[in-house]
């Protein structure tokens, strides 16, 4: 019988939507701005995709874990850690530590790079972890890539072999204002099962990037459509967009453009919506992450599963330097709506030059 250790942290993702860059020390402010809780949604739609009934789950109380299992309808479940309603990190480390005593099998997790780093303050690399996404960012090489991939772990966990994985250390004070600053926080292990396990975020500095960026940028202005709203996503290369237009870009942030001007700067969830109606034509041009792949899902959280339903499928412009195409195997998309999610195609067109573009396969 697997021993699972199993716990959801319930404020993560909080600052997705509403463009606050990260949850960490930000949840009240998030859940004032009209975020809503769903990383609970997350853990479930894992749970619910588990096929194997002998799993023994140890996990906290409330929120942390216990009501999510039953609301999927775990039987096998022991209860370790009686958190307080208002949890923390504490909660966290108090958890780990407590499954270590139990010898479980696998810690997962459900939530971000921050979670990742609390679980690893505890375990370090004595046992495996495996993080279900439901952070912002989760850069870090631990997380599986979406909440069927994890189930899929579970499901086969007598058959996964163990890897190291990146532990990444972001600064969420100053990712808010722009830059990004990681660190190596530590090497934690994790269950390997395919490729249902994302690689740590690479981060190009390459010369001939900043050619290739002002080549893709050059050639995206000229076709850009007049009276058509562009939603423009993170990252050195849609900056780079935006440079060519003489606007200075959210680097970090969602912006949106029209007719060479900007009209919403750092958008949150709401504000994209604002702009998306049936007269008005809208595109979305976005940027993978570096080896990971994500265009949608990891960073991108205003560009919501409604905003890509009212922009639509045909209006995606993904746009990526050859260097970061030959890093990256395939695209993926973990929008949490997974009937989005498999309306992808099964591949799509990348821009990476002047007039140049490949196609990169969508993950399934």
């Amino acid at each position: 019988m697997p021993l699972i250790g199993f716990l959801i942290n319930p404020v993560a993702g909080l600052g997705g939507t509403v463009g606050l860059k990260g949850s960490d020390g930000v949840a009240e402010k998030a859940l004032m701005l009209g975020a809503v809780p769903r990383s609970g949604e997350r853990a479930l739609l894992m749970l619910n995709q588990v096929r194997r009934k002998d799993i023994l789950f140890f996990t906290c109380a409330g929120p942390m874990g216990e009501e999510i299992l039953k609301k999927a309808g775990t039987s096998l479940i022991n209860i370790i850690h009686h958190p307080a309603p208002d949890t923390t990190a504490a909660d966290t480390r108090e958890a780990c530590r407590r499954f270590l005593s139990e010898n479980v099998d696998l810690i997962v997790f459900c939530g971000g790079d921050g979670t990742a780093r609390d679980v690893f303050d505890v375990t370090g690399s004595q046992i495996p972890v495996l993080g279900l996404p439901a952070g912002v960012k989760m850069y870090s090489g631990v997380f599986a890539l979406d909440p069927s991939a994890a189930a899929s772990v579970l499901d086969n966990l007598e058959s996964t072999g163990r890897r190291d994985a990146e532990i990444l250390d972001i600064d969420e004070e100053a990712y808010r204002s722009g830059t990004l600053a990681t660190r190596l926080y530590g090497i934690a292990r994790v269950p390997v099962l395919g490729e249902k396990i994302q690689p740590a975020k690479n981060i190009f500095e390459e010369q001939d990037e900043e050619r290739a960026k002002d080549e893709i940028a050059r050639f995206i202005t000229r076709v850009m459509l007049p009276d058509t709203y562009y939603i423009i996503g993170a990252g050195s290369t849609t900056e780079r967009i935006a440079t060519h237009l003489g606007v200075k870009k959210t680097i970090l942030g969602v912006d949106v453009l029209m007719n060479g001007r900007m009209v919403a700067e750092d958008a949150d969830e709401k504000t994209l919506l604002s702009f998306l109606d049936e007269k008005t034509p809208a595109r979305i041009i976005i940027s993978p992450i570096g080896s990971q792949g994500f265009i949608f899902g990891r960073g991108t959280q205003q560009i919501s599963a409604e905003v890509i339903r009212r922009v639509g499928l045909d209006n995606i412009i993904v746009v990526a330097t050859p260097a970061k195409c030959r890093a990256t195997p395939s695209l993926h998309v973990d929008t949490g709506d997974p009937s989005l999610d498999s309306a992808f195609p099964e591949s799509l067109q990348v821009i990476s030059g002047y007039s140049i573009a490949r196609r990169k396969n969508v993950g399934r």
